[in-house]
């Protein structure tokens, strides 16, 4: 808790040091030592916001294309052109700019070297970055029933494991008003799999191919394994919740829908904590963002957009 409060005196954050019986007045069904509270802190609806900017981008003369898929991205001397295909009709069509940004998220790794590729040279080479790649970490969550919707004021989040870039079982009043419990972070062995089973042979040998992988595995073997039981076993999962909100009970915890987190992992297993960028004179790949990035999407693009510039700063570039 020192050093959660200490990082947000450094990103100007004010803070408020609670005592035992500071958090139960504040929190009457939160049981803990102590809290921070942090009154800055929020949720968004990020589905409206989406919605919103892609009218804003509409009428700013933008286009907005869904089920399209980047195949290549080529960048020469004066621009980069962008090769997608239309899944449904399949159809190729190429686009030609100045410069792109990349947010792949599950995907940031393969479309980097897709990237580099086409250049003909090494990645490494092309970016200087350290060798990484993207390991899927399901995201499980829970929703309370309505009559418990009023059983926390505030968002709720336990001390994280800091040597993990990952916060923990929560509670999160969300804009509906419904209180939702999770997520939990459990290896993926598909990127884009949000089902209860899932698999994909091309992901699981991709992953076993990675030389960081094994490390992976060796440094947080006991953690994993914990992470996987209480997927499968509610009374582990109910547990964690427990500890600081002991009155919930296994009937409480109702379907909701999982998330993925495109985590970057280094060469020797370590999990990248914070932004990974790799740039070129004209593409910057976004290969790494910490959480919660929706609800920090406002500040991450500005943040994004700071990095754009100082490319096309030193680049000499219009």
């Amino acid at each position: 808790m020192d050093a959660l409060e200490r990082r947000c005196a450094d990103n100007g954050i004010a803070t408020e040091r609670l005592s035992q019986q500071a958090l139960r007045e504040r929190e009457p069904n939160v049981t803990g030592l102590g809290a921070l509270y942090v009154q800055e802190t929020g949720i968004a609806d990020y589905p409206a916001m989406c919605r919103k900017l892609g009218e804003l981008l509409q009428a700013a003369g933008g286009e907005v294309r869904l089920g399209t898929q980047v195949e290549h991205l080529v960048e020469g001397d004066a621009q980069v052109v962008i090769h997608l295909r239309d899944r449904q009709n399949l159809r190729s069509t190429e686009i030609s700019t100045h410069y792109v940004v990349v947010c792949a998220g599950l995907q940031a790794d393969r479309l980097l070297a897709k990237t580099a590729l086409d250049q003909g040279r090494d990645i490494h080479q092309h970016f200087t970055l350290p060798e990484f790649q993207i390991v899927p970490f399901r995201g499980e969550y829970y929703r309370l029933p309505a009559h418990l919707s009023n059983l926390v004021n505030h968002l709720i989040y336990p001390i994280p494991d800091p040597d993990l870039p990952f916060l923990g079982v929560h509670l999160t009043r969300m804009i509906d008003g419904s209180v939702t419990v999770g997520p939990n972070a459990v290896l993926g062995f598909k990127r884009e799999g949000y089902g209860r089973w899932n698999l994909s042979l091309n992901d699981c040998c991709s992953m076993l191919r990675f030389s960081g992988f094994s490390p992976l595995l060796l440094r947080n073997w006991r953690s994993g394994m914990t992470e996987i039981k209480d997927a499968w076993w509610r009374r582990g999962y109910l547990k964690r919740v427990q500890k600081y909100c002991p009155q919930l009970r296994l009937e409480d915890l109702q379907p909701y829908p999982t998330g993925i987190r495109a985590q970057a992992v280094l060469a020797d297993g370590s999990l990248v904590h914070d932004f990974l960028f790799a740039k070129s004179a004209r593409t910057l790949h976004v290969c790494n963002a910490p959480s919660p990035a929706a609800t920090s999407s406002a500040p991450i693009a500005a943040y994004i957009c700071d990095q754009l510039n100082d490319l096309v700063d030193a680049g000499g570039l219009t």
